[in-house]
């Protein structure tokens, strides 16, 4: 498996972790930029109308779940992430914006 394919793999690892919580009405992981490691995952979340989620309870709720590399080193809480016409996340918007 090719470095590309590995890291999709990754990412789409926490995200089905993380949307197994009921109260996350989208995931998408990007790479973000880290001092130490280069690029590290990073959470964009939106959750369901009402509901309520701290970054530390999505954490406890992955560890023990996934390997410690593969947590989130930041999660950023949006009301809405951007979509395709066909309602697929637009992750090269979210990159461009949250990357850094």
């Amino acid at each position: 498996m090719g470095s590309a394919a590995a890291a999709l793999c990754l990412l789409e690892s926490v995200e089905t972790a993380i949307a197994e919580l009921s109260v996350v009405g989208s995931v998408a992981v990007i790479g973000g930029e880290d001092a130490k490691w280069g690029e590290v995952p990073r959470a964009i979340v939106t959750l369901r109308e009402g509901a309520t989620l701290i970054e530390e309870q999505l954490r406890s709720h992955l560890d023990g779940r996934l390997a410690r590399y593969k947590i989130p080193k930041s999660v950023v809480f949006v009301h809405e992430v951007p979509r395709t016409a066909s309602g697929k996340i637009r992750k090269v918007d979210l990159r461009n914006h949250f990357a850094e």
